[in-house]
């Protein structure tokens, strides 16, 4: 056990008021589920639910070099993202391991906020300030500046409507801009995590209770509910959404994890990792590493992290991500398979369960796609 106390975010007392079971995860106490994960997750399908993120890491790079600076840090081109619109992208390892997948906003000419996942915001921050070294750039440690709320879900742009007269119909997806939200001020973008429509509203701490009552009290009439992180984790899993740790790591370059395309090698300069990539490139062209593909059990079991894909006795795979979907009625994981094997429909696929080979069948990701 770490001696250190997790640390609580500034919506702690009313998710406890609301009977959350809370968690450890990554350092701080955050709510898992506040009643039935599974209707969580069928609210945010068919209606809407409301998620506490403050513990995402946000890092804000700011000077004249913020952006060459950011080309150089991360595989992706930064400097051509317009004022207002994010990316997503990674920033990798000299030999081209995964440190962490990002998403980054542009909110000024020479203003980025970069958002790290909660367990790797210290490596990332730490990261940027070793590579910001010869840049005019400064990056800033922001995690205690923001709360994070998100509100996923069909009917989340008529409940932010009503308490904001930001231009939502214009924000494209990957966009943000700054508004107020029932007199908050917030950065309001339209991103998430759970495969459906939905906005993050990046506040003040101090905020966070009353940006998060009044969400509360809009959603109530259309069924608004509020999420813990078990339901956040099987509606990415249903959209086919990668989480690091499970199918993203250091050992493997996002050429690897079929993620290649966030590596843009047209940009100017070098970046971090940029010979590696390079290499992991034309490796994967001449001798394609292990595809990452969706599997659907035939039978009720579930799958786990870890578990071996089998196929004829032999091992093919493994399971990166596994639960039952509440939309799908049935179990499903995302796994690593050899390419050979990894063709929607490919006969004769099982995952080695505690001895047992139960059978799968393979489909490509993802396994929901909401309806535009």
């Amino acid at each position: 056990m770490s001696s250190t106390t997790p640390r609580r975010t500034a919506l702690d007392a009313l998710h406890r008021s609301l009977g959350a079971t809370m968690t450890d995860f990554a350092g701080w106490d955050m709510p898992l589920r506040y009643g039935s994960e599974r209707d969580e997750h069928l609210a945010v399908r068919t209606k809407a639910g409301l998620f506490d993120l403050s513990h995402m890491g946000e890092i804000t790079v700011t000077g004249p070099e913020a952006s060459a600076l950011l080309d150089y840090a991360l595989v992706g081109n930064l400097g051509s993202v317009k004022v207002g619109r994010a990316r997503y992208t990674m920033i990798c390892r000299e030999d081209g391991g995964i440190l962490d997948d990002l998403i980054v906003y542009r909110l000024g000419e020479t203003e980025y906020m970069v958002v790290a996942n909660a367990s790797n915001a210290q490596i990332v921050l730490d990261a940027l300030a070793e590579r910001a070294a010869g840049f005019d750039a400064d990056v800033r440690d922001d995690r205690d500046a923001y709360a994070l709320l998100a509100v996923q879900g069909p009917e989340s742009p008529g409940i932010l409507k009503s308490l904001t007269d930001a231009d939502l119909d214009g924000l494209k997806y990957y966009a943000g801009l700054p508004g107020t939200v029932a007199g908050v001020p917030a950065l309001i973008a339209r991103t998430g995590y759970t495969g459906e429509d939905g906005f993050e509203l990046f506040a003040a701490p101090a905020d966070a209770e009353k940006l998060w009552q009044a969400l509360t009290e809009a959603g109530s009439s259309v069924g608004l509910v509020p999420c813990g992180l078990s339901c956040r984790d099987t509606l990415r899993l249903e959209a086919g959404m990668p989480l690091y740790g499970h199918e993203l790591s250091t050992s493997l370059t996002p050429f690897d994890a079929g993620l290649g395309r966030v590596v843009k090698f047209e940009k100017e300069g070098d970046f971090v990792g940029r010979e590696a990539l390079t290499e992991a490139a034309s490796r994967a062209q001449e001798n394609p590493p292990r595809v990452l593909v969706g599997l659907i059990a035939k039978g009720r079991r579930v799958p786990r992290a870890g578990y071996a894909v089998v196929t004829d006795g032999k091992v093919i795979g493994e399971v990166t991500s596994g639960a039952p979907s509440p939309t799908l009625g049935k179990p499903i994981a995302m796994a690593y398979v050899d390419a050979a094997h990894s063709a929607p429909g490919t006969p004769g696929v099982g995952v080695d369960i505690r001895g047992s080979h139960e059978p799968y069948e393979v489909v490509a990701l993802p396994f929901y796609r909401r309806q535009k």
